[in-house]
This record gives C-alpha cells, sequence and structure tokens, in this order.
C-alpha cells in the first residue's frame, strides 16, 4: 500500500460515470484475472515483517507466523497444496513447523483456508473461527477431510498465547464472518497497530444483506489504530515493492500508515460503484 503522494496514477479512480468494472480494471489492474488467476507458486523468500510477525505465504496468497514463547500462531492455511511450502518457509526462517499451537484464518475461502485440515493434521494446531464463517468453513473439505474448528469466535474475542494477543474484528460483506486481525508488534523499542485485513472486495451481485455488512465493515476499517497494514492477498499491501526496499536497509517499509486505508478505499469504490450500476439497472 502506497500514501496518496506516491500512489501510481493507474490505480486511482478517475471519477465520472463509469461501470464499476470499468473502475475496477483501472484502479486495479490484476482484477480482471481476480487474486487466484495470477500465479500462485511463486514463492517470495520468508521473512520478518516486524517484532514476531513473519511472511510465510505465497506470492498471490498470505499466511503469517507470530512467534511466542509458548509455541507459534499461523493466520492462513491457503490451499492445501501450499501447506508444505508454508512449512518450508517457517522451518527456512530457523522455526519449527510443529511448534504451531494456534490456527486462524482471515475468511472461508479455499484459497485462505483449504490447508487448514493438514495443517491440524501435522501440527495437532487448535484451529479457531469466527462464528459466522463456520457455515462456509465446514464445506471446504479436500479430499473429503472434515474441517477442523476447536473453537468459535466472535467479534472482539481476543486470541493470546506467550504473551502476544490478537483481537478478531467481524467485517462481513466478502463473507458471513469475514474477520480482521490486529495485534501489537515491537521493533527497536517502539510499539506498532498490526492490521492484517479481511477481504473487503464485493461480490458480482449485491443483496441487502451484503450491502448491509459493507456499510458496517467499510468505516469499522477505518476505525482501526494502524502502523502495519497487512492483507490476505500480498498486492493489497504493495509486499513485492515494500520486500525490495527492507533488502536495501532502509527504515522498514512495512511501517506505512499512510497506506492504512489504501485497500478500503479500492473496494469501497467498486463497492459503491456496482451499487449504483444495480440500483440504475433496476430503475430505481
Amino acid at each position: 500500500m502506497l500514501g496518496a503522494d506516491t500512489e501510481p496514477a493507474a490505480r486511482r479512480p478517475s471519477g465520472g460515470h463509469c461501470s464499476w468494472a470499468q473502475i475496477y480494471a483501472e484502479i486495479d489492474p490484476g482484477a480482471k484475472h481476480g487474486h487466484a488467476g495470477r500465479p500462485n507458486g511463486a514463492v517470495p523468500p520468508p521473512h520478518k515483517i516486524i517484532g514476531n510477525l513473519y511472511y510465510v505465504g505465497t506470492r498471490t496468497l498470505s499466511s503469517f507466523l507470530i512467534v511466542t514463547s509458548q509455541g507459534n500462531i499461523l493466520i492462513n492455511s491457503t490451499y492445501e497444496r501450499n501447506v508444505h511450502t508454508i512449512e518450508k518457509s517457517v522451518e527456512q526462517l530457523g522455526f519449527k513447523f510443529s511448534d504451531i499451537e494456534i490456527l486462524l484464518g482471515t475468511h472461508a475461502h479455499g484459497d485462505h483456508q483449504e490447508g487448514d485440515a493438514l495443517i491440524k493434521q501435522l501440527t495437532g494446531a487448535q484451529m479457531m473461527a469466527m462464528a459466522e464463517d463456520v457455515p462456509a468453513l465446514q464445506a471446504i473439505t479436500p479430499g473429503g477431510k472434515e474441517h477442523p474448528i476447536d473453537k468459535t469466535l466472535h467479534d472482539g474475542e481476543t486470541v493470546t498465547l506467550g504473551g502476544t494477543t490478537l483481537t478478531a474484528h467481524l467485517t462481513p460483506g466478502h463473507t458471513r464472518g469475514c474477520t480482521t486481525w490486529t495485534m501489537r508488534a515491537k521493533e527497536s523499542g517502539k510499539n506498532y497497530n498490526v492490521v492484517i485485513g479481511c477481504s473487503l472486495r464485493p461480490p458480482a451481485t449485491l443483496t441487502p444483506e451484503v450491502v448491509a455488512e459493507f456499510s458496517h465493515s467499510f468505516p469499522l476499517v477505518r476505525s482501526l489504530a494502524c502502523d502495519v497494514p497487512l492483507g490476505d492477498h500480498p498486492a493489497q499491501y504493495n509486499l513485492e515493492e515494500k520486500y525490495a526496499k527492507l533488502q536495501k536497509g532502509v527504515r522498514n517499509p512495512f511501517i506505512d500508515p499512510d497506506g492504512c486505508t489504501y485497500e478500503v478505499d479500492i473496494e469501497e469504490t467498486m463497492f459503491h460503484a456496482l451499487l449504483d450500476e444495480q440500483q440504475n439497472a433496476g430503475g430505481h
């Protein structure tokens, strides 16, 4: 994510009377392929983001490792076929995959949580999920594996392990139980607010229920204290660009408070364009 003063022109909405699809193509060039349409086999090197938070995902699907003194937390297993890639990334960082004690997710889509059962099988981790996403998760059964759900969470509930606390924020719309996670991380003696955002991308058709959900989620996400914006797809926070800067030894580029509303700005623009288009087509 970039601040408004450095945001590429190709990703700024131009305004005017464009369809939602035209606006989407303008400010999100990869949208025509969909997140999953871009290659997800090219793996960025696993790396430290800030404090005890590490990236262990693929090129297009985020997976985050939180290391604590009492075991580790993994957020997003991604596809089942990626689990062993995540395992190798964890070990490359010098940690044990078997030390994962808690497994969390952002939302009940296969590209983010299909691997839950295999990770549970390999590590014995306790899998926790937002209550509203439980039915959708139970329908994700790769190879006939039952989807593990050891604990059901609710909006505002916390998950604590080894001195690290994550708060689960219900930000529905993309799925009923879409979960945005917040935590604090320390670097150079200073605490930073980390936001691991759930996708805010609207579906092709907006029902009254989905409209109500997004109308709740957009302002909620904007209200969260944020210094380090992350997301369930790396493109949502410009991982590749920031990782390149990190390699140059500059100030931690993941500390980016100006970029905290970058993704919500894009998706809310899409949402309103799509809603306007639907209402005009319906004669409202």
